[in-house]
């Protein structure tokens, strides 16, 4: 059986939230990070998550990746859509500006400063950028959502599952999701899904 490692609260939530809503038969695996034993490594060198291990030995890693490869298992595109549709498309050009506009590009600077500066003194200035660098990503998201809670067409996709992430990690800052309706919206169709409160039961477990 396929096994896909992830860590608690870490970006690997969509993935995981994806196997769960497609029902595939895939081992969930929850691992530490940043921890110098953590089974991880052996599986990814980088040390990251999510990260997928099919029955042959093979390692997929990167959810801009998996999560395409994971809607795939199943024939009726239920969260994906067909190859060469202008919808498969657009599903995954969120998915490339979620990975890099806000997970690389804002919440790591804001998260881990000392990735791009040594000096502490300069880390609330790295992190007052990448909080401005958030709000930017979500105003363009937000006018994505205005006439409903999905980011293509009026359903749930894998784009979705990977912006509920970020969501849940930006309801964590004092009221600022309240200041874009579509997302607040989005995050609450989100949070309501049995997918997702059964990868949150099992994550803090």
């Amino acid at each position: 059986m396929p096994k896909l490692f992830i860590a608690a609260g870490a970006c690997s939530f969509g993935t995981h939230v994806v196997a769960r809503e497609l029902q595939l038969p895939i081992e969930i695996v929850k691992v530490p990070l940043r921890t110098p034993d953590s089974p991880i490594h052996h599986i990814n060198p980088l040390g990251r998550v999510p990260a997928l291990q099919l029955d042959n030995g093979e390692v997929i890693t990167e959810n801009s990746a998996i999560l395409p490869f994971l809607a795939d298992q199943t024939s009726d595109h239920q969260l994906f859509a067909p190859v060469g549709s202008s919808e498969r498309a657009k599903i995954q050009s969120w998915i490339g500006y979620l990975s890099s506009e806000l997970h690389v590009g804002a919440f790591r600077p804001f998260n881990r400063p000392e990735r791009y500066l040594a000096d502490s003194e300069q880390h609330p200035a790295i992190k007052a950028q990448a909080r401005t660098q958030i709000e930017n990503a979500l105003q363009h998201l937000e006018k994505q959502l205005q006439d409903g809670p999905y980011l293509v067409g009026q359903r749930f996709t894998i784009a979705d599952a990977y912006l509920g992430v970020f969501l849940g990690w930006i309801s964590r800052f004092n009221d600022l999701l309240s200041q874009y309706p579509g997302l607040q919206r989005a995050y609450t169709q989100f949070t309501q899904r049995p997918s997702v409160q059964q990868s949150l039961a099992f994550e803090q477990a």
